[in-house]
């Protein structure tokens, strides 16, 4: 049966994009948001899951590596897709302004970026644009930096396209990993670095960058002509107390003609499978150089499913978005004081942001046992550290954005095993 627009509204009730309670109404509570969206994923194809035998050898571990969830996207969401689904036909088709709207709304309502219409571009996914990008705005043999540990499809990005890989590890100080800004700069001018990977909120140790370290590193980029790639997928995970600046944003914009953005809706709302992120832009000179670029190597149409799937989202989810956060929060709390009650020397990155926790076995674990420990003992799939940089084994990281119980089983199994080896 094919739902009405009205329909698809209203089940949230309101049309919401800002954070926060809406006037006085009721905010779902974290048992509402678990009893309606979470779902068992097993037996759908899921990565996930059903690839544990595959990518672990053992397909009985608990999942929390690949960072996708066990929840439902929003019901607006799911409304969307069935109403376009029934119309049966699914043909070539183009972004409306609709969706335009809806991303440009939420941009400026839930992060003070105000974005125009002209600077977006479409790309099937964070990975494919940052692919796009090494190609677009770097030659073979060119030096690219990214700050370890990071997301291991950067390094990918750059070697798998014959780029120099440079890296610069971040530096633990008072519990906090934070940029080291002199071998930043070094590096990149022994390096000859011509484009900088930037994770923000940073994946994977938590960090949502102040604005006084994103315009430190901004300002070394400007002065040595580095053209800055912003990931800020995680853009919507921010924990209490924490405000996720875009770089383009940074000093008012002083940097913005040197920095291209790149988000999507896929973590925010789970819709990893529905092929679509946002590319923003703002110099003319490069919207003109990356349009040349996609129009050699990308002659597809954009993804019909992927662009309802969003705007449906980015207009109705705010409420469903405010709920997780929530979830993931608690878990991250559950997490910390569980394991400092328990297992002191385990050291438990700060959570910022993102729903990716990056947790320090080694004061327990022997480098060379950690693999064991983990999936053997404890029973976990998980990303290891080596995975995000070369200096990081003894690492792990945790998805956070999962059931609860599935957060306290793993706590539960890696104290009984800590306590077993000592």
């Amino acid at each position: 049966m094919s739902h009405t627009k009205n329909e698809i509204k209203l089940y949230t009730g309101r049309k919401r994009t800002k954070a926060g309670n809406a006037g006085t109404e009721k905010v779902m509570t974290t048992k509402e948001f678990l009893d309606q969206y979470y779902v068992e994923r097993k037996g759908t194809n899921s990565l996930k899951w059903d690839a544990l035998d595959s990518r672990f050898g053992d397909a009985n571990l608990i999942a929390m590596w690949v960072a996708d969830m066990e929840f439902k996207a929003p019901k607006p969401v799911v409304a969307a897709l069935v109403d376009r689904a029934s119309h049966g036909a699914f043909g070539y088709s183009f972004v409306p302004d609709s969706y335009y709207d809806a991303f440009i709304n939420w941009e400026k309502e839930q992060h003070g970026f105000e974005v125009r219409k002209e600077q977006i571009r479409i790309s099937p996914g964070v990975v494919a644009a940052l692919y796009w990008f090494v190609n677009t705005f770097t030659e073979e043999n060119d030096s690219i930096i990214i700050l370890t540990p990071v997301y291991y499809p950067f390094s990918n990005s750059i070697q798998d396209n014959n780029r120099k890989l440079v890296t610069c590890d971040l530096i633990h100080k008072d519990g906090q990993y934070v940029p080291d800004y002199e071998t930043f700069e070094k590096m990149i001018v022994d390096k000859q670095a011509k484009m900088f990977i930037l994770c923000s909120p940073h994946n994977p140790v938590g960090r949502v960058w102040k604005e006084e370290e994103l315009g430190r590193l901004l300002s070394i980029c400007e002065k040595h002509d580095v053209l800055v790639i912003a990931d800020e997928i995680h853009q919507d995970f921010t924990m209490t107390g924490y405000k996720h600046i875009p770089a383009a944003t940074v000093n008012g914009g002083k940097y913005s003609d040197n920095i291209i953005t790149v988000t999507a809706p896929s973590k925010t709302f789970n819709l990893a499978a529905c092929l679509n992120s946002n590319v923003i832009i703002t110099d003319e000179k490069k919207r003109k150089a990356y349009d040349a670029y996609l129009n050699k190597v990308n002659k597809a149409e954009p993804d019909l499913f992927g662009t309802i799937a969003a705007e449906a989202a980015y207009t109705y989810g705010g409420e469903w978005k405010d709920a997780l956060v929530k979830v993931v929060e608690d878990n991250y709390i559950y997490v910390k004081d569980t394991l400092a009650g328990a297992c002191p020397k385990i050291v438990v990155a700060p959570l910022e942001g993102t729903y990716l926790l990056w947790v320090d076995l080694r004061a327990y674990v022997a480098l060379e046992d950690i693999k064991d420990f983990v999936q053997n003992k404890c029973r976990l799939a998980v990303d290891y550290g080596e995975w995000f940089g070369d200096n990081f084994e003894g690492f792990i990281r945790l998805n956070l954005g999962t059931h609860p119980k599935f957060v306290k089983q793993a706590v539960r199994n890696i104290i009984v095993n800590v306590k077993m080896d000592q």
